[in-house]
């Protein structure tokens, strides 16, 4: 047995409910506070007795349906009080639910109710209109549809058998195999994760802005932790991103948290950045974070900034940092509550501190492991021999101990990446690409060839006798996958680089920015206006591509939501003129935004904006979250 400072410097022994349910922490503080605005949401305003109330009704609705300890319940709803209350409801039947971002393909719906064997799919209907005839296992539950039946049932919390060891949530991540598997979250690993951020972030309730989708697992900390503590959680649910300064103002929110790539998009602009300085803290993870951003968000933001780090696998944040200096790095800090990090050489033994190794994680946040999955959960939770009791989780990830004990994070062992914060295998985006029929073979990477641009990559070797074509193969991912996972670019070459071994040479692999830039950025065709012109090398130096012609559609491109702000700025820019943002969505190529901006009528063709409506809905239906 190795000494424990030599493998776990950051080792915190905390007692916490292990036995008590995520639905009886809310019940409580709805007992303490039951005038307290708990949820607003759009015109919604409930308090902590009304959404309560809601919640036990449907949860009443639920236990009528077969939901009830570890009986899986599938949620896909936009961003409202009614989501919130669906969440709730779940838990309080007993049952835990699997969150469905309601703009992914549903195609991917399908297969995960499927897999999870989930006996109802609750929603809307307008998100039942959207998954059309798709093969939905179990029942569909369009709850403002049976808002009548509901509204009849008891307003006292339902009898539930649940208990700490039970299952409060499984969130499916992407696969290397090329499908979805399924993390299975107890109850008891949330209640630990509760009392560590108690610790972190401190008891003192305040107002704080949800802007997660809830298919990312750091949206339980909005939604429920908050509600357990006695926040007021605002719902992020409106236009996106650029909506979000003004509801930090309109709400005086006290706490925010998201991924880096958003908090660039919200310091982009000094009037968004502004508007952070009524925050009292800022939590930052689910990516590397910049030491740059943190310079750039402490010009105008003088509260708490916690760096997070944390997989699914482990519940949620493992490990919290809080910013005081900015180094060449930031740390991501020390365990929480309960939580072993060790830092391990390829024999599993502990290195010395300073020196790199793969980073495990025991402890109480170590969840149940992956549904219907028992290979793969022997492949990543093993027992923990240095402690002689429990397990650990293999991250994956790169890490060393810095000298005063905080723990660094220095990239990833394998080909899982993270992009804009959402943990992707590459592996899935390559199986599906090479399930299509035009496609020989296909490589993913992540690249960020341009500093601070970190972009999907997807490296094609065609059938010839095959028609692939970039638009083709865009089309046929976004029917498949969320748009997150879909290339930025798509690189068509004869044939990989191999190594001396005879393996692809991933890091041959040219960069895609280095193709478009072989000849410099052109205009558009001959003839066309200058407006047009400025347009089009906007477009083209944003996408890293030589030339955009009129007819290009900038979402088919390669570009995604996030980056629709910076580009928008540029835009303005280079026109000396104002527009507005979401011109870029329902005029998506170079000759409708400028005929659009000359102030010229014309219809809005619908088969010009699929990409622009995809990433729109995207943004509209959470922040960044993208994030």
């Amino acid at each position: 047995m190795y000494p424990a400072e030599a493998v776990d410097l950051n080792r915190v022994e905390t007692a916490y409910p292990r036995e008590k349910t995520i639905a009886q922490f809310f019940e409580e503080q709805a007992v303490r506070t039951p005038e307290r605005t708990a949820v607003i949401a759009g015109e919604a305003r409930l308090s902590y007795q009304e959404l309560d109330a809601r919640a036990n009704q449907l949860a009443h609705y639920l236990q009528g349906r077969g939901v009830g300890p570890d009986v899986l319940a599938g949620i896909s709803m936009a961003r409202s009080a009614e989501m919130l209350i669906a969440m709730l409801a779940i838990l309080k039947a007993g049952g835990a639910y699997v969150p469905l971002d309601p703009e992914y393909p549903a195609e991917r719906i399908a297969f995960v109710m499927s897999d999870a064997c989930a006996p109802l799919l609750l929603t809307s209907g307008r998100v039942r209109e959207r998954l059309g005839a798709a093969a939905i296992s179990g029942q569909i539950v369009c709850v403002d549809a049976e808002a009548a039946s509901i509204a009849a049932l008891p307003l006292t919390r339902p009898d539930s058998t649940a208990s700490g060891a039970n299952l409060a949530y499984v969130i499916y991540t992407s696969g290397s195999t090329g499908k979805p598997k399924g993390v299975m979250v107890e109850h008891r690993n949330v209640a630990n994760f509760f009392t560590g951020m108690d610790s972190a972030i401190g008891l003192d309730p305040g107002v704080w802005l949800a802007v997660t989708s809830i298919s990312f697992d750091i949206s339980a900390l909005e939604l429920l932790w908050t509600l357990a503590r006695g926040f007021t959680v605002v719902i992020h649910c409106s236009e996106g991103v650029q909506s979000i300064p003004s509801e930090i103002i309109a709400h005086g929110v006290t706490h925010l948290q998201s991924t880096p790539s958003l908090a660039r998009l919200l310091a982009l602009d000094d009037r968004s950045l502004a508007s952070l300085r009524t925050l009292r803290m800022l939590l930052l993870g689910g990516e590397a974070l910049p030491a740059s951003l943190v310079a750039r968000l402490r010009e105008c933001f003088s509260g708490e900034i916690l760096n997070m780090y944390g997989p699914t696998e482990t519940t949620i944040w493992s490990s919290t940092h809080r910013v005081r200096e900015i180094g060449a790095t930031i740390p991501i800090g020390r365990a929480i509550a309960n939580t072993h990090l060790y830092v391990l050489n390829s024999h599993m033994e502990p290195v010395p501190q300073g020196e790199t190794g793969e980073l495990f994680i025991g402890g109480e946040g170590v969840v149940r492991g992956y549904w219907n999955r028992p290979e793969l959960t022997r492949e990543r939770f093993l027992p923990d021999a240095l402690r002689g009791e429990g397990r650990i989780y293999r991250t994956g990830d790169i890490a060393r101990f810095l000298p005063d004990g905080t723990l660094e994070f220095l990239g990833r062992a394998d080909f899982q990446v993270k992009i804009r914060g959402f943990r992707i295998e590459l592996g899935e985006i390559e199986a599906a690409l090479e399930n299509e029929p035009s496609v020989e073979q296909a490589v993913v990477v992540a690249r960020e060839d341009r500093p601070g641009d970190q972009r999907l990559v997807a490296y094609i070797v065609a059938r010839p006798s095959g028609a692939a074509s970039a638009g083709a193969l865009r089309e046929m991912l976004a029917s498949k996958l969320p748009e997150y996972m879909i290339p930025s670019h798509f690189v068509f070459i004869e044939k990989f680089p191999l190594t001396a071994n005879g393996k692809i040479d991933r890091k041959a692999l040219p960069a895609a920015y280095a193709l478009a830039s072989e000849t410099q950025a052109e205009p558009p065709a001959p003839g066309a206006a200058e407006i047009e012109r400025t347009i089009a090398k906007v477009w083209a130096d944003a996408l890293g591509t030589p030339r955009v012609e009129l007819n290009d559609n900038f979402f088919d491109l390669g570009a995604h939501s996030l980056m629709v702000p910076e580009v928008h700025m540029q835009l303005q820019q280079a026109l000396g003129r104002e527009m507005s943002l979401l011109d870029l969505f329902h005029f998506p190529t170079v000759a409708l935004l400028a005929r659009r901006l000359r102030g010229e009528e014309h219809p809005r063709a619908q088969s010009t904006i699929k990409g622009s409506d995809r990433a729109q809905r995207r943004l509209d239906a959470r922040r960044n979250r993208e994030s």
